[in-house]
């Protein structure tokens, strides 16, 4: 005898569809978000008043400081493109390091890993003929990353072969990548045309030239291509194998061990992803705004970044809103020094401000007082 139909209904009840689970799982993971954005916003604002104290005890008035950052940063055309020509290279290292935290290994090493991957680029833009802009960019692209991987490869081997320090030893190789590069643009690769001397090298070919997005602007392509690599990293890290296992490493080496990760495969290919991403931060650097390679290209982007990996809680979209942001701060800071008079060193502090904070709620919530 067939079931009734209030069976039929009974059962539907005892066995709720599928989707609802989902349902459930994605509003947690949305919910979890707006959180994180939540305690991103409350880091911001809290530095901004921390500092906001600090200007107006100076006799300086800190809403006419902050709206001179704003209208610098934000206010025009011009200022908005300066924001993301900075956000560029902080997009690519704040990558590089969220892959290199998310497997276990502590990058600091993202300034040394950009200047061999504008080193790399400028390789590629000067000494190779003349070809198709597509195909000199791509290998300039790959020039740096190449570089910047290998550098990267070189504390990630003896950390995970050696059990060698990879703070210590990214460290030194960023004053080594520094102090070659000195070498190369003063020596090898000078330009010996200019009346003028000046420790740079000889301007890439055209061809190797990253477009401009907006015209009499220095906003280029290679912002573009920082967008097109974040969503390829969430995209590793959130759905593939590779992603899983690097991820699986940073959070517990032994239980991903015992699971038959390869714990040196993943740690080595995380730094070389993080050191390649930091590379073509380089490139971007040399083909996008300099056009040549010269000595101090790097303001101290590859620390920077670090704040801005985790004030995007280390999640590759989030790294890009942090990037702009901090884009922001430091194109504003000569704005505002220039209006009220602000030293650009107070940008600085309200940035080690932001990372505080958020650091502070991560602790917090790991010992279960707050979040």
């Amino acid at each position: 005898m067939g079931r009734d139909s209030g069976d039929n209904d009974f059962s539907e009840l005892s066995h709720p569809p599928q989707n609802i689970g989902i349902y459930h799982k994605l509003k947690q993971l949305f919910l979890k978000d707006i959180k994180e954005v939540g305690f991103g916003l409350l880091a911001i604002i809290a530095a901004l008043l921390t500092v906001a104290i600090m200007i107006s005890a100076a006799g300086i008035n800190s809403i006419e400081a902050y709206q001179a950052l704003v209208k610098g940063s934000l206010g025009s055309i011009n200022g908005i493109s300066e924001t993301f020509v900075k956000a560029t290279p902080l997009i690519f290292l704040g990558l590089g390091i969220t892959i290199a935290f998310k497997g276990g290994m502590w990058n600091i090493g993202g300034d040394g890993q950009l200047l061999l991957g504008a080193l790399g680029g400028t390789i590629v833009g000067v000494y190779l003929p003349d070809m198709p802009p597509i195909l000199h960019i791509t290998l300039s692209l790959l020039g740096g990353f190449i570089l910047g991987a290998f550098w990267a490869a070189i504390p990630g081997y003896l950390k995970l072969k050696r059990g060698t320090n990879e703070i210590v030893v990214t460290i030194m190789l960023n004053y080594l990548a520094v102090f070659l590069i000195a070498y190369l643009v003063s020596g090898p690769m000078k330009d010996t045309t200019q009346l003028i001397p000046i420790p740079q090298s000889r301007e890439i070919a055209g061809s190797a030239v990253l477009p401009r997005l907006i015209p009499l602007t220095r906003i280029h392509a290679g912002f573009l291509i920082a967008i097109v690599a974040a969503i390829v990293v969430w995209f590793m890290l959130e759905r593939t194998v590779l992603g899983y296992e690097i991820k699986s490493v940073g959070e517990n080496k032994e239980a991903a061990k015992y699971g038959g990760i390869n714990i040196f495969r993943a740690g080595l290919i995380s730094m070389v992803f993080s050191g390649g991403l930091a590379g073509i931060a380089g490139v971007s650097e040399v083909a996008g705004v300099h056009h040549y390679l010269l000595d101090g290209i790097s303001p101290g982007y590859g620390y920077l970044a670090i704040a801005v990996a985790l004030f995007g809680g280390l999640n590759p979209i989030g790294v890009v809103f942090s990037a702009i942001f901090f884009g922001a701060l430091m194109v504003g800071a000569e704005s505002m020094q220039r209006a009220v008079g602000v030293p650009t060193a107070t940008i600085y502090l309200l940035e080690g401000l932001v990372v505080i904070f958020i650091l502070a709620r991560h602790i917090l919530t790991q010992h279960r007082i707050f979040g």
